[in-house]
């Protein structure tokens, strides 16, 4: 599915009204969303610890009063490349909906606009906000919400489980077996030495008038 049922009412809720239940406590600003529950209404903070805890919850936060959210948060679960980036106290956010362009702003020396709505851009990207990509998503079809299998695969390499790691794996295990994969018979390697080869023992190997054979750390002449 391109779109996930959540994204749209995500899109139409309004945020950061006093939530009634909790309107005299400190943090009653409805500014949480739970993803699970569609379609439901924003709330706050004490709100989703009675009602929501076990839920998918994203926070919406705030820039010139418009409703933002925060990369680090929306990228685990939506696929959002093509969509302008922005620094903001220090996170990465990206803006929901779309915003009005300022007046002033013509469109001359522009090298780069957002193809729904048309406002400026910072990078050679597709769409301002999460609005205009669902806007596009619909009137073109070329693009999608759904998190492609690249990105699982970047979030087993920043787990340490990336291919890179089975690669290095089936290797230890091929030479364990005997195999001697792709290295060929004459080639002076150690294949992942529990230390590196001693100078001196490489310069042995390297002559070409002795044979030696590499056996752990000790190089027994023929």
């Amino acid at each position: 599915m391109p779109v996930p049922p959540w994204l749209e009412p995500l899109l139409n809720t309004a945020f950061f009204s006093v939530c009634p239940t909790h309107r005299d406590s400190a943090r009653s600003e409805c500014n949480m969303y739970c993803l699970d529950c569609n379609g439901g209404d924003s709330f706050c903070f004490y709100c989703r610890s009675s009602n929501h805890k076990d839920h998918q919850v994203i926070q919406i936060r705030r820039s010139s009063y418009h409703d933002v959210v925060r990369v680090s948060e929306i990228e685990k679960i939506l696929e959002i490349s093509g969509v302008q980036t922005y620094v903001i106290n220090s996170a990465r956010v990206l803006f929901l909906n779309e915003r009005p362009q300022p007046r002033s702003s013509s469109g001359k020396g522009v090298s780069h606009i957002c193809e729904i709505c048309g406002r400026s851009l910072l990078d050679p990207l597709r769409f301002c906000s999460l609005g205009c990509k669902l806007v596009g998503i619909k009137r073109n079809g070329n693009a999608s919400f759904t998190l492609e299998a690249k990105n699982e695969e970047v979030m087993e390499i920043r787990r340490g489980e990336g291919p890179s790691r089975r690669v290095i794996s089936s290797l230890a295990s091929s030479s364990s077996t005997g195999e001697e994969g792709e290295l060929g018979e004459d080639s002076p390697q150690c294949i992942y030495p529990p230390n590196p080869c001693h100078p001196h023992l490489h310069h042995l190997l390297m002559q070409g008038g002795e044979r030696a054979f590499l056996i752990g750390h000790l190089l027994v002449p023929n």
